[in-house]
């Protein structure tokens, strides 16, 4: 231990020297990081020491060069606390180009406030923010901190580029010094280095370092966690935080710890176990009565965050939510189980990544990778899942924000990970029919009906769900893609169902719907569906598979009633084509004054080699080039 001591007080006379010293110079940065540059991350280090299971310091040392106003979100640091997390220092020097000191931060320059968002009732999460403002491009900055952590549920998870692209990395380095006893695991990310390691008596030290990291373009279309260039992730065996002791080592552990902070947390007042049990007397499929529960607790109970107790991970009591009406994930999840356990159902309490756009969790490294928890329900032919924070979810649908992702389940048994839903093209299609009325100068009225299934209803329900029609209208604006347009009137209704159904009516005039030239009225019969993005091709060869996350099917049936007076001049040919990405197919018909555009666009789910990425943008420029077919109208 004093040898930890001493290395301890080491770094941070170095740290305080490097205040004095002239080295942070603009000119001293190699001239290939600072192509394609907005800030050169100069130098980066995160020392982590474990004094014991529960407590551990961690201790940051960052100099930034920012480059250019597009750099200046680097002029600053933000360091979060909580009651187990402690600040012991904060230091910040500002620098010229020339690297002279201009100012030093002071007590009043850092800012301090709660951490907790506006859907917070409960929490301890506070902030320290210091910015630089200074007008003289470029120049650097230099932060020091050090806090005191007593919640080992997590270690450091370090990406040198900061999942940012247009920094570059002169050096940056991670250390972690583990106690006897205690041995560390991690995971290298994306070819990151095997890190060195020294054996001493009283402990181990692990320590990664990278120096000259360009710009990191991210490719389109790639795995999650390729966008966070290379990286490793770091976990304990074991762990306390709060008095309770735990174990990371395998996924069983981890339920079984989640165990742990329920036990005990289950019990419902008298009146709602009378109340449940009468809700489903009469109802004698299982299926049937985890629905009317479900819709119980979305009638009785909302969402609001609650980050307190085991450092945010322990739910509070079902009794709790039973009085107050409302509780985080965690609680709701937990009042939820114990609904269905009073009414003979089992449950599972859910660990989950929860977000759109979030990257999965890495199944291979059992650690506390989860920021969400909803209730699996596992039945005989089937399994049910119940997002629990929702009050406008259908029963047993997982939005994109919890489906195709693994979730962990804490069994009597421990941890077991599975997989949620994936909704397939079958389950997300947009079917819309369209009546236009045209007129000879190009302008037209249109009405549309649009029934959008699975994930594709998501967005629709989240507007009808708005408080106002005004702030209705404002989204469906941005969501309608046509190139000029008003929107006259428009409905929009939804179906709660396995696989949700969201309907949409719109009375549009269009402007310039066609485009005149002379005689001539040049349409493009493809109104509101035209494929817009195409992948960008390439200048050399692509790094990483293609992750098509999302499948879906859109039909587009499109009819217009012509102008008496005039001629079909020129009508295309359709065309179909197919590959492993999707399969596309378009017709024309010409019928008693009438034009009819039929579409089909089916967009496949997977993972498919790097080396197709070629055929995949040629796929895509093949369904926009159809997309924008013209017709061409006599007058």
């Amino acid at each position: 231990m004093k040898s930890f001591i001493i290395s301890s007080l080491l770094f941070i006379a170095t740290l305080s020297n490097s205040f004095a010293q002239n080295t942070w110079t603009v000119a001293s940065i190699p001239a290939e990081l600072k192509e394609k540059a907005h800030a050169v991350i100069r130098n980066s280090e995160t020392v982590f020491i474990v004094k014991n299971l529960g407590e551990a310091i961690e201790k940051q040392h960052t100099v930034i060069t920012i480059l250019d106003e597009q750099g200046l979100a680097y002029a600053s640091m933000n360091l979060f606390y909580n009651k187990l997390q402690k600040v012991n220092n904060f230091e910040g020097v500002l620098y010229d180009s020339n690297g002279e000191k201009v100012k030093k931060l002071k007590k009043d320059d850092i800012q301090d406030g709660s951490a907790n968002g506006n859907g917070t009732l409960f929490g301890d999460n506070r902030y320290k923010h210091a910015e630089f403002r200074y007008a003289l491009f470029p120049f650097t900055v230099e932060f020091i901190t050090e806090t005191l952590n007593k919640n080992l549920l997590f270690y450091p998870m370090w990406f040198p580029q900061e999942d940012e692209e247009n920094v570059t990395v002169e050096q940056s380095s991670l250390k972690i010094q583990m106690p006897t006893g205690m041995p560390l695991r991690y995971k290298s990310i994306n070819g990151m280095a095997e890190p060195t390691v020294e054996n001493k008596p009283e402990g181990t030290t692990y320590n990664w370092q990278v120096k000259g990291m360009k710009v990191y373009e991210n490719e389109t279309y790639s795995p999650k966690w390729t966008r966070y260039g290379k990286g490793v992730l770091t976990a304990p065996n074991e762990f306390e935080v709060e008095g309770f002791k735990g174990s990371l080592k395998t996924w069983k552990d981890i339920g079984l710890f989640d165990n742990t902070l329920c036990e005990g947390r289950d019990i419902l007042p008298e009146n709602i176990q009378q109340e449940v049990k009468q809700l489903v007397a009469n109802i004698t499929d299982p299926k049937l009565k985890v629905k009317k529960i479900y819709e119980y607790l979305q009638s009785k109970t909302r969402y609001i965050s609650i980050q307190l107790g085991i450092g945010g991970w322990q739910p509070f009591e079902a009794s709790y939510v039973a009085e107050k009406g409302y509780g985080d994930c965690k609680a709701l999840s937990n009042y939820t189980k114990a609904l269905l356990k009073n009414v003979g159902i089992e449950s599972f309490y859910a660990s989950i990544r929860g977000g759109s756009n979030e990257r999965d969790i890495q199944t291979d490294f059992p650690s506390q990778q989860f920021n969400h928890v909803i209730v699996c329900v596992p039945m005989k032919t089937d399994t049910i899942w119940l997002e629990c924070t929702s009050q406008d979810n259908a029963f047993g649908y997982l939005s994109d924000f919890t489906s195709d992702r693994y979730a962990l389940l804490a069994t009597p048994e421990g941890g077991k990970l599975v997989h949620t839903p994936v909704y397939k093209a079958k389950d997300n299609q947009q079917n819309r029919n369209i009546k236009v009325t045209l007129a000879e100068d190009g302008n037209a009225t249109a009405e549309a009906v649009t029934e959008y299934t699975g994930l594709l209803s998501d967005d629709y329900v989240e507007i009808k769900n708005l408080s106002s029609r005004d702030e209705q209208q404002k989204q469906l604006y941005k969501s309608i893609s046509v190139p000029s347009f008003e929107l006259n009137d428009f409905s929009i209704q939804d179906k709660k169902s396995m696989i949700p159904v969201a309907t949409v009516k719109l009375n549009l005039n269009v402007r310039k719907c066609a485009s005149k030239s002379g005689t001539r009225l040049f349409l493009t019969p493809n109104l509101m569906s035209i494929t817009h993005i195409i992948p960008p091709a390439l200048d050399k060869p692509r790094q990483t598979e293609i992750v098509l996350k999302t499948a879906y099917t859109e039909t587009d049936s499109v009819l217009y009633q012509l102008p008496k007076n005039v001629a079909l001049e020129f009508k295309p040919e359709g065309v179909k084509f197919e590959n492993k990405f999707g399969s596309y197919q378009s017709e024309f018909q010409m019928k008693d004054g009438s034009l009819l555009y039929i579409r089909r666009f089916v967009r496949n789910h997977g993972k498919f080699p790097a080396v197709s990425y070629a055929e995949f943008v040629e796929f895509y420029k093949k369904v926009s080039k159809a997309d924008r077919t013209q017709v061409v109208l006599k007058l």
